[in-house]
């Protein structure tokens, strides 16, 4: 028998090595680069109205925002215009758009596997969700924001004003890492952190962002993206539109429209309209909800606050998506940075993080496979009605609202249990197990 696991113990340990882990991500990348360029149309279309708004600015000093109103945060100007200083064409704007995405990837993953107990078992689970999800995210601003989402989450415990620094910088790019940032303050257990590790950090970087800004001239545009969305409708893809696909397969459809002011497909009619406007609603009242049930989880078991803020900003940054009007491909790429920072560092003993986070992970890589199934894969069928794609979709949109009731149920049960023995202690260790192991891992 003890024959037998020898290799796979070897096998283990190589798989688990930095330069394995390295050789995967280069092989990673290198793939999804290629699927990049592949999928040419689909996966830059976004790149390429990067590039008009830098190079609008460079040359007709005409910059978003400081000039005329933005569909993103002021600071994303940061991630698209220094490629169009490095670059003197689309291509090569293209090109240099990826190593900045790649670069800050490989930083994030450098943090990740470098996170105690499973960083590099972590690691792996996010190359592995990268491919699945496929090269969507590198084409777009997300590819930006969830490397800096990665890093807050893996430093939060540990630095969390510097976590938060990320998170604001991260949500003046795209609104998405600001559910780090609520995850932060919910799970601040006394006023003075709150102060110190949210509140400061938070209102300093807003400030130098807002200063820049309005410095620039940008007056009241510099909000104008927090009122950007109210006018839109049912995304094809979201969650949301959903029920009226499916009601599509066997009755009249709601056939997607084009909306050429933010180049997306969307559903008409009154009752898509009507669930839109509740989405509005909805989204900002559970967003509130996960942060006070996160607060009581905290007040209840301040030993676990890195556990609740992992599943904080889990249920938070699904819930982005899941009561979210838009439902873009990309968004899927903000859910891999909480999944993975969880499996790196939650739970008190290598058996609970695996109960509790194995069965998300594995749901979390099938729902990306999914969509890439859907865009680029076959996303004319899907806009057709077809009813295969229907079905995927459908597939998809259910695991992700599973996601989220399986991290709120997580997190209610933490916050209902009376005293640390609700997690049971492996046969033959003793209660203090998981403090020594902590010991053995910071030596």
């Amino acid at each position: 028998m003890l024959t037998d696991a020898r290799p796979v113990r070897v096998l283990t340990r190589a798989l688990l090595s930095p330069w394995a882990i390295a050789v995967a991500f280069v092989a990673a990348h290198a793939w999804l680069i290629r699927e990049a360029w592949v999928w040419e149309p689909q996966i830059f279309g976004d790149v390429a109205l990067y590039e008009w708004w830098a190079r609008q600015g460079m040359d007709g000093g005409q910059w978003p925002v400081f000039d005329y109103p933005w569909v993103y945060p002021v600071a994303a100007l940061l991630a698209i215009a220094p490629p169009a200083w490095l670059s003197h064409d689309t291509v090569g704007y293209e090109w240099v758009w990826l190593g900045l995405v790649v670069t800050l990837n490989a930083v994030a993953t450098v943090f990740l596997a470098r996170a105690r107990p499973r960083g590099r078992v972590a690691a792996w689970f996010w190359l592995i969700f990268l491919v699945a999800l496929g090269p969507i995210f590198l084409g777009r601003l997300d590819g930006v924001i969830a490397p800096i989402i990665l890093v807050a989450l893996v430093i939060a415990a540990r630095h969390p004003a510097t976590a938060m620094t990320l998170a604001t910088i991260g949500a003046w790019i795209k609104i998405a890492p600001g559910a780090v940032a609520v995850a932060i303050a919910a799970t601040s257990d006394s006023l003075y952190k709150f102060a110190r590790n949210v509140v400061l950090p938070g209102a300093l970087v807003s400030a130098v962002v807002l200063g820049w800004a309005l410095a620039g001239g940008s007056g009241g545009r510099v909000l104008d993206v927090f009122g950007e969305q109210s006018d839109r409708n049912l995304q094809v893809e979201s969650v949301g539109a959903t029920p009226f696909l499916l009601v599509g397969m066997d009755g009249p459809r709601y056939d997607p429209a084009w909306n050429d002011e933010i180049y997306t497909y969307e559903v008409l009619g009154s009752a898509p309209r009507s669930v839109a406007e509740a989405l509005d609603v909805a989204l900002i009242v559970v967003v509130g909800l996960v942060a006070v049930l996160a607060a009581l989880a905290v007040r209840r078991r301040p030993e676990r606050v890195q556990d609740v803020l992992l599943l904080t900003a889990a249920a938070e940054l699904f819930a982005l998506i899941v009561f979210n009007k838009v439902g873009s491909p990309q968004f899927i790429a903000w859910l891999g940075p909480p999944v993975a920072a969880a499996v790196a560092l939650y739970g008190r003993d290598a058996t609970e993080a695996r109960r509790t986070w194995l069965p998300p992970a594995l749901g979390l890589v099938v729902t990306a496979y999914l969509t890439k199934m859907i865009f680029p894969a076959h996303y004319g069928e899907f806009l057709g009605g077809f009813p295969e794609m229907t079905l995927v979709g459908a597939v998809r949109n259910a695991l992700l609202v599973a996601l989220l009731l399986g991290a709120v149920v997580r997190l209610v049960q933490i916050a209902a249990a009376a005293d640390r023995r609700d997690v049971p202690v492996p046969a033959g260790a003793s209660a203090d197990a998981p403090a020594l192991q902590k010991e053995q891992d910071d030596t």
